[in-house]
């Protein structure tokens, strides 16, 4: 066998669709498919999504069956952003098979997935979570007896040093300003001033009653599991345990704690299942210490 070079590409100027590469398709996203298919999941979510686009106008959208399937990729793959997922699945040959690309379609990029996010509502999204619970339960694998509740920390897409003060509008370096005008009477500190002010001062916790981000105004300062300061959300999942079916996937304000947040997940993830017709069936719930109150084992 001879030894083989590796050469530089030169492209051809035609080629036939019969010789571009295919995928055998990845075993786990083929069967995938064939359940959604089951539930006629394209026809589903294309109806739901109907509402929220022109009739005729401007040019054809991502199909809401391939925009949800992305989704999808993203939460068996692992990947938390839309950039991501859209480079995912533009390198593979098996998912643009499983999003139901032909050979010469272009793979929906992370600008098309965020339009899409925008336009549609909570209420779709939440509306498509049960249209797979109801797919899981034709196949057996919901039960909703025994459940898990456990949440974690999203960072937000905003940063610490953008805060402002509620009352004023005050960035940081205003509020500091104005500190050490009342307080030393300098009405134009140097930068150098400032930061030694900052440093020699008391009382410097920022909180969530007296500070905001004005991009990201529903997030909150947060201790990160890191051990920093930042501004976060918390999600909270409500887990079957006999099957590991996601039974409800809620987002908290970053500042709440785990025994002000159990209730309201167990309650969705109960109304969850009375959506799908099923009777109301929780009767234990599993957490970690950090959910343990006097208080929350009452309620429950």
């Amino acid at each position: 066998m001879a030894l083989g070079k590796r050469t530089p590409q030169q492209q051809e100027m035609w080629i036939a669709t019969a010789d571009l590469p295919r995928s055998p398709g990845h075993v786990f996203y083929r069967k995938l498919n064939e359940l959604l298919s089951e539930v006629n999941f394209d026809q589903e979510v294309e109806t739901l999504c109907k509402p929220y686009y022109a009739e005729r106008r401007g040019r054809p959208s991502i199909p809401p069956g391939v925009y949800f399937r992305m989704l999808l990729i993203g939460f068996f793959e692992g990947i938390g952003s839309q950039r991501g997922i859209a480079w995912r699945c533009s390198d593979s040959l098996s998912l643009r098979e499983f999003l139901g690309l032909g050979p010469t379609d272009s793979s929906p990029d992370h600008s098309s997935l965020t339009r899409v996010r925008d336009r549609l509502p909570l209420e779709v999204h939440q509306h498509v979570f049960l249209l797979v619970l109801q797919l899981a339960g034709l196949k057996k694998l919901l039960k909703g007896t025994t459940i898990g509740v456990d949440a974690t920390t999203l960072e937000a897409s905003a940063a610490m040093k953008s805060i402002v003060r509620k009352e004023t509008g005050e960035d940081w370096d205003d509020y500091l300003k104005r500190l050490i005008k009342e307080e030393e009477g300098n009405g134009d500190p140097t930068d150098e001033e400032l930061r030694r002010f900052d440093k020699k001062r008391t009382g410097k916790k920022v909180s969530n009653e007296e500070w905001e981000s004005p991009s990201d105004p529903d997030s909150r300062i947060t201790r990160m599991k890191s051990g920093r300061t930042g501004l976060a959300y918390k999600a909270e999942h409500a887990v079957d345990l006999d099957t590991e079916l996601i039974l409800a996937a809620e987002i908290y304000h970053g500042d709440q704690g785990d025994t002000a947040t159990l209730e309201d997940s167990v309650n969705q993830a109960q109304l969850n299942l009375i959506q799908l017709g099923r009777k109301p069936t929780i009767n234990e719930v599993a957490a970690d210490k950090g959910y343990h109150s006097a208080a929350v084992l009452a309620t429950c």
